[in-house]
């Protein structure tokens, strides 16, 4: 008889246990996943695309430059997608960053319009998938060379503002009439930007950078292809800002890592560092063309 006293006594303190665990298991749930939501409500990464040939490591000089002296070091997320629609990752992003670094590379990085429009679908890819998984609601961009053009397209194309907002877009040495150095020869894809020009985020603000070693070209793209972005963004986003740069690393491989480009990163997209009023190094100033196009 005692013995079963026990076993009852026994049941009812562990029913007891239950009782009081169950309902802190799920405010301890819930909690944790309010304060993830808190946190990705905060999360404004800064999402890059190389340009063709150019892996998901093409960023990582600039990354390390701008973390050299920053006050908060930035995470650096990798992202690849294949061929085959797979999506994998390298690095992560830290929890106390609210503004990583994400870069988006291609097994497909070849050159051409029909492998840009193909990028531009395989980064819608990774796009669903990287606001799935970090649930953010507004984002920075980044594009060397195609990367800007890739972008172009997505944003064009695939984009939807009333899910998340693209805030800035800086395109960097990218060819928007490809080799073509008057746009009086428009090729097939700046005519198909100029089309559908109507259909990007009106929102937006827009650098497009252009680099120059003799005023003509940054050694690859010829300096009218840069330009002939105003085309495509001009008049139809909330600003758009042509800036060039001149002197050391100005040709167009090197631009990423170009201190005047980083500077003009850490000024104009991020904005950790508009908040520490992290200015331009007087030393290393770039050259504007003063072609500001504010609507």
């Amino acid at each position: 008889m005692k013995r079963r006293k026990n076993i009852i006594s026994l049941l009812l303190s562990l029913a007891l246990i239950c009782c009081l665990a169950w309902p802190s298991y799920f405010w301890t749930k819930e909690n944790v996943a309010s304060l993830t939501r808190w946190h990705n409500s905060k999360l404004s990464p800064i999402i890059m695309i190389p340009g063709s040939s150019a892996t998901e490591n093409r960023f990582d000089s600039l990354v390390e430059l701008i973390n050299k002296n920053s006050f908060r070091k930035h995470s650096l997320l990798k992202v690849k997608v294949w061929n085959s629609g797979k999506i994998t990752y390298k690095g992560k992003i830290n929890p106390k960053d609210n503004e990583p670094f994400i870069v988006v590379g291609f097994e497909n990085n070849h050159d051409g319009y029909s492998n840009i429009l193909k990028q531009a679908k395989m980064f819608n890819q990774a796009f669903d998938q990287l606001t799935a998984r970090y649930d953010f609601n507004n984002f920075k961009g980044i594009g060397h060379s195609n990367g800007g053009l890739v972008y172009t397209v997505f944003l064009e194309k695939y984009f939807n503002e009333d899910d998340t907002q693209i805030k800035k877009l800086m395109t960097i040495g990218s060819p928007f009439n490809f080799a073509e150095k008057s746009v009086a020869n428009k090729t097939q894809m700046l005519a198909n930007f100029i089309k559908n020009k109507k259909k990007l985020p009106t929102n937006l603000t827009v650098y497009s950078v252009a680099g120059t070693k003799n005023y003509e070209s940054d050694g690859l793209v010829p300096l009218d292809s840069v330009e002939a972005g105003k085309y495509v963004y001009q008049n139809q986003v909330k600003s758009y800002t042509e800036i060039t740069v001149t002197g050391v690393n100005a040709q167009h491989s090197s631009l990423p890592q170009n201190t005047q480009i980083v500077n003009l990163i850490k000024q104009y997209i991020m904005d950790d560092n508009v908040n520490n009023k992290d200015k331009l190094n007087n030393n290393s100033n770039p050259l504007d063309t003063g072609n500001k196009h504010p609507n």
